[in-house]
This record gives structure tokens, sequence and C-alpha cells, in this order.
């Protein structure tokens, strides 16, 4: 390969993206990834037994299905296959009882009760305006929406409490189903704009499903790494870099890490007024993450619960509040929201004839090293008697090893930064192009910037593209959204 112009650190999704985005605009890029494979969290791994394949991370992706980024990927003729359960997630209750969300708005609010004519006043409108709504959240606010009015609409509610926004529904099925797409912000739900999570979630649910990759998350990755390799560029693993003199001279350098990361290897040429805005870039709770090698499915009481990938694990919209709260009060909660994940349901390749891989976590307080199992597998339990009993094998990471493993996740922090109103606003820190850094040539490209957190890779293309304006290259034709 030739000197490359541009140099990406960290081969996460959002790096990758970046180096694409470079890629296609006609430059020689190299990437430098620390671990041993690239991914960062989108990977799969035998974590349990052989033959299981568990994702190490990002299992579920719904932002990658409607991502403009990987919209414009060829990922069919890389040998990607995205499976969409009939179900896009459950919420089951006690008593069997439980909620659930197909692509279907009117399936949904049939299955709601009482719920069901507030929650298609609520969704069907923004489930209408999906093609406009998604690429506007998943776009940095550097400029006016394409489509102002259908945002508007979007932003009256995003804004809110998720504990306002549930308001609209009576029910413990309606409630508890929101309360659980909600807490996706990792955020106590008196939070200003956890609704928008919710609200997200919800319509990606219904506009494209919330489906798992065949064969794992990693099969993505491996997809955005042979476009790379195809237009010249190349990946290296293994290879940390402590100093930024240690990346060599390239036109332009994009960083697919935190800003604690750019603090650390930004050293000197980080001083005063920038050091002190990037220290103060605060990161969300950490997680407790376990997988699982079964003799069989889950046993869930609730049908809905047999019948897709992700299922909610956090009772009644209270329960699930009440352990968000405790998360950001710095107290390990005794019944834990926890989002569980069965791949198995539609892609049984994961693990032999008959077995199932599990995999979940749980909210916890940042730099927690409380081992969690236990709070966990009984949670699970209390939804799906006999769990216990299919248990063949287990890990568990607490936050504290999840940021051994991978130093972006700080204090175990997947979100890669708090998602509050502020750092929504300005993320990492105020100003006016949030890619750049305080040293030139040098653009941070990683989920700590807009749109933040999720495999969608529009981090990274957002960077690339500051990038391409700095160096005056013309980059490929941005993604237009469709109506």
């Amino acid at each position: 390969m030739q000197k490359p112009d541009a140099v990406v650190v960290g081969a996460g999704p959002n790096g990758l993206a970046a180096a694409l985005t470079l890629a296609r605009a006609g430059l020689a890029v190299e990437v430098l990834e620390g671990a041993g494979t690239a991914g960062g969290g989108c990977r799969t791994e035998e974590l349990t037994l052989p033959g299981f394949l568990h994702d190490v991370c990002s299992a579920v992706h719904p932002m990658a299905a409607a991502s403009p980024f990987f919209r414009a990927t060829d990922l069919a003729g890389r040998g990607v296959r995205l499976l969409s359960p009939p179900v896009a997630f459950a919420h089951p209750l006690d008593g069997g009882r439980a909620a659930g969300v197909t692509t279907s708005v009117i399936d949904t609010a049939g299955r709601l009760g009482a719920d069901g004519p507030a929650y298609m006043r609520l969704l069907s409108p923004l489930v209408r305006d999906a093609e406009a709504i998604i690429p506007g959240v998943l776009a940095p606010l550097l400029r006016v929406p394409q489509y102002p009015l259908a945002m508007a609409r979007f932003g009256i509610y995003a804004l809110l409490p998720a504990d306002r926004l549930v308001g609209r529904f009576e029910t413990p099925e309606g409630r508890a189903l929101f309360g659980g797409v909600a807490a996706h912000a990792m955020l106590p739900l008196s939070s200003a704009l956890t609704a928008g999570f919710g609200l997200v979630m919800l319509i990606l649910a219904h506009a494209v499903g919330w489906p798992v990759v065949e064969g794992g998350s990693a099969r993505l990755v491996d997809a955005l790494v042979a476009e790379l390799l195809d237009a010249g560029g190349g990946v290296r693993t293994g290879e940390w870099i402590t100093d930024l003199g240690d990346v060599g001279g390239a036109r332009a350098t994009m960083l697919d890490i935190s800003p604690k990361g750019l603090l650390k290897i930004g050293g000197a040429r980080i001083s005063g007024r920038s050091r002190r805005a990037l220290d103060g870039f605060r990161y969300g709770p950490g997680i407790c993450k376990l997988d699982w090698a079964l003799s069989g499915p889950v046993p869930w009481d609730a049908e809905l619960c047999r019948r897709t990938a992700t299922v909610h694990v956090g009772g009644t919209f209270e329960e699930v509040a009440r352990s968000e709260a405790d998360c950001t009060a710095g107290r390990h909660c005794e019944r834990p929201f926890c989002i569980v994940v069965q791949p198995c349901v539609v892609d049984p390749a994961r693990a032999p004839a008959g077995r199932h891989t599990l995999w979940g976590y749980c909210h916890v307080p940042s730099g927690s090293d409380v081992d969690m199992t236990e709070r966990i597998e009984a949670q699970i339990e209390r939804f799906a008697p006999g769990f216990r009993d299919l248990v063949l094998a287990r890990t568990m990471r607490t936050a504290t090893e999840v940021e051994q493993e991978n130093p972006n996740y700080v204090g175990g922090a997947i979100d890669a930064g708090a998602g509050t109103l502020r750092q929504t606003l300005f993320r990492p820190t105020p100003q006016w192009n949030p890619y750049r850094t305080p040293i030139g040539g040098v653009y941070l490209c990683s989920a700590s910037t807009p749109p933040g957190g999720g495999v969608h890779g529009m981090c990274g293309h957002g960077a690339a593209r500051t990038a391409l304006r700095d160096l005056k290259v013309t980059p490929a034709t941005e993604f237009v959204a469709s109506r």
C-alpha cells in the first residue's frame, strides 16, 4: 500500500465508516486497531463453549438497517443478511402477560387493549415520517433538517422525559412497553430526551424491525473491511496507539476513541480550555454483561417472548424507572432492568443443533466491579421459570472488565457518553463542528460525537466528511432522505 493520505485509529464501525468514506473519495487509507481483530464492540466470538457464537457487545441492529451509511453499502453483496423476527421486541410482565411490537402499528396497538388508540395516535404519524425522522436523528446538528416539519413533530415529544410521555398510557402493558425502550437511553426516566430515545426505538421497530445479523454481528465488520481492502486500504490489528506521534504524517488522522482517549494520546498537544472541555465530557452508566450457552430455548411464560430476538426484562414501568434511577444514584438495583437477546430464534446456526445462545446485560454504576449474575438470572427466571436448568455455561463481564477489554467504554459505558440534553446538543464539547479536535488535521469520529451510540456508522461518516472539506477533496454523493 502507498503512504496513506489518512490514518484511522480504531476499527470499530465508526472508524471503518470514516475509512470507507475517505477511500470512496479516492484517498489512500490505513486503519490501526489495538485489539487482535477489527470491530470494537461489533464482534462475535465463542465466549462460552465451542460452537456457540456470541456477540461481544452489539447484537441487535435496527440502526444499521435504517442508517444512510449502511444503506449506501452493499451489505447483501458482501454476504450480510439481516434477520428480523416476527416480533421486534417483547416486554414480559408477571402472570404470563407481555407486550410486544411488530412492524405493524395497527397490530401492535390491537394487542394493547385500552392503550391501543393512544398508541395509534402517537406512533402512526411518526412511523409515517420515518424516512425523514431517522436520517434527521442520525445527522449532526450542523444544518437545518431536510424535513423540518417532520422533525418538529417528532421533537415535540422527543424532548420530554419518558415518565411524562408515558402518562398517555394507562395499562401496565402499554406503560412497561414504553419504559423498556426509553431505558435504552441509560438515563433516569425523569430525564429530558428519554422519551425521544424510546420513540426512536419504536419507530425503528415499525419501520425496519429489530434484526440480528446472520452468523453474528462481526459479519457487518467483515463486509466493511472487505470493501476497504478492495478500495486499496489497509487494516493493521494488534497496534495500540499511545501517542499521536506514533501515527505519522498523514494528511488527516481520524480517531475512533473516547475524549478520555484523545486526552491521553494527545498529551501536551491539548491544553487549557480545550483540555478542560474534553475532561468535562460525561460518560453514562456501565453494564454488567453475561453470555450463556443453553441446552434449549428460554422457556418464557409469555408466547410473545418466544417469537422475538429481544426481550426487555424488568417488570412494570415503575420497576424499570427505579432500576435506572438507582444506577445513576450509584446503587446496584436488586431487580435490575435487563436487555436480553436470543438470536437463535431467527439464526439457529449460532449454536449446535437444538442448543441456544443467550446474551444479556443490566445497567450498573460507572466503573462497577459488582457481579450481577444472580440478580440478572433471577429476573429472567421470574418470567421464564426453569431457565437456570438450561444453562450449560456462562461468562460474565463487570463494567470494569468491559472497559479493560475496550477502552472506549469508559467505566463500562457502551453508549460512549451520556445522552443528556446538553451532550446531545454539544457532543463532545460546545463547538460548531463536533468532529474537529484542538489539533490540526486530527478528527474525532467515535460514538462520543454526533449522533452518538449505536451501530450506524454515521459518526465516522460525519467526521470523514469534515476532513474531506478541510482537505478540499470532493466526497462521494451525500445521502438523501427519501419520502
